[in-house]
């Protein structure tokens, strides 16, 4: 046990030229460490039903500061793990990483899988946006072909979103955090088989290399305190930045809300599948990006390459772009830009996973 410990943590040989955005890695798993304690304790104090869950959210929260700080603990644990882990993607398409098939195919399924599990602790609370965000999204799946209403009924538990789907949502809420804890460390297995990739794209990734210990355990070290300070102080200098008006409004499926919209880092999905008038083609368009996302190329970095670089540099405005239009009401222009711009993220990751080819 001594020696797989010494053997992965500081034995571990490390390419050299590796700069800070290698450290995005250890400070998701840093996060994850932090929602698995945080999410343990919130599942001891919370009661999954849909007359009781809302008060039992602003009970434990307002009963003391030890459950207020675990709940706002949770709560913007996940916004920073999606800030980290959009850079550490980010980082992985500027400088090719997906070339490492195995290592970026089971991170791809990560990437998913803590969607999915944001997106069902986002309904837990059984508040207004919560509510409706999960009427909204799981109506789609209404529209696949063939299966798709019994595929709802099956996820949903009857008709519509009721006390049953907080029950589904709540046991699967649970069990998928294990499934990620799971594939993480399938990452990081693969990870250290193949070794990193890094800044120059030098093909043995443990060329020219260093112990892992101490040169990169500091920086990690360093960059997740960092970001941990950052973390504390938003907590408690602005716990509600990441709330909307309506989480603090009882789940009533007799009112619907002005403007529905989810999470942050769901709103350039959400801006794509409003792009499209049925609901079907917007799913497929939201399927499209994500295959195009994870296809593995044989593609040379963006750092030898000025036209990859704009294309990746553009790539990543259209996603800010969707994410702003996300938030805005379905009118005109809106809905024309975000047409636009889904079309070109799209189109833009068919020529940069295409082309500059080895």
């Amino acid at each position: 046990m001594l020696k797989l410990f010494r053997g992965n943590l500081i034995d571990l040989p490390t390419n050299i030229s590796l700069n800070y955005y290698w450290c995005s890695g250890f400070m998701i798993s840093g996060f994850l460490v932090i929602q698995i304690v945080s999410g343990i304790i919130l599942s001891l104090l919370f009661v999954a039903d849909s007359k009781l869950s809302f008060p039992c959210i602003m009970e434990f929260t307002n009963d003391s500061f030890f459950s207020w700080l675990i709940r706002y603990m949770h709560i913007w644990g996940v916004s920073f793990i999606f800030i980290v882990f959009i850079i550490h993607m980010c980082r992985a398409l500027y400088y090719s990483s997906y070339t490492k098939v195995m290592v970026w195919n089971v991170g791809f399924i990560l990437y998913i899988l803590m969607m999915v599990e944001a997106f069902l602790g986002y309904i837990l609370p059984w508040h207004q946006m919560s509510y409706w965000a999960a009427t909204v999204l799981t109506s789609i799946i209404q529209s696949v072909p063939v299966v798709g209403i019994q595929l709802y009924n099956f996820i949903v538990g009857g008709f519509s979103v009721s006390n049953v789907t907080l029950m589904r949502v709540f046991a699967a809420h649970v069990i998928l955090a294990f499934v990620i804890i799971f594939f993480s460390i399938l990452h990081l297995f693969y990870l250290h088989k193949v070794g990193s990739n890094n800044t120059l794209f030098v093909s043995n990734g443990y060329s020219d290399y260093v112990y892992f210990h101490s040169y990169y355990s500091n920086k990690d070290a360093f960059c997740l305190s960092v970001l941990f300070t950052i973390y504390l102080f938003l907590i408690f200098y602005t716990p509600d930045l990441v709330l909307d008006l309506e989480s603090y409004l009882h789940a009533d499926p007799m009112v619907t809300p002005v403007s529905i919209k989810p999470e942050w880092y769901f709103l350039f999905y959400y801006a794509m599948l409003r792009s499209v008038s049925s609901k079907l083609g917007g799913l497929i368009l939201v399927l499209i990006f994500l295959f195009l996302l994870w296809l593995p190329t044989n593609n040379y970095p963006c750092n030898y390459f000025v036209g990859r670089q704009i294309l990746f540099w553009v790539f990543c405005n259209l996603i800010i772009i969707l994410s702003y239009l996300g938030a805005c009401p379905p009118d005109v222009p809106y809905v024309l830009i975000s047409q636009v711009s889904s079309f070109f993220s799209v189109l833009i990751l068919i020529f940069y996973k295409g082309c500059w080819s080895y």
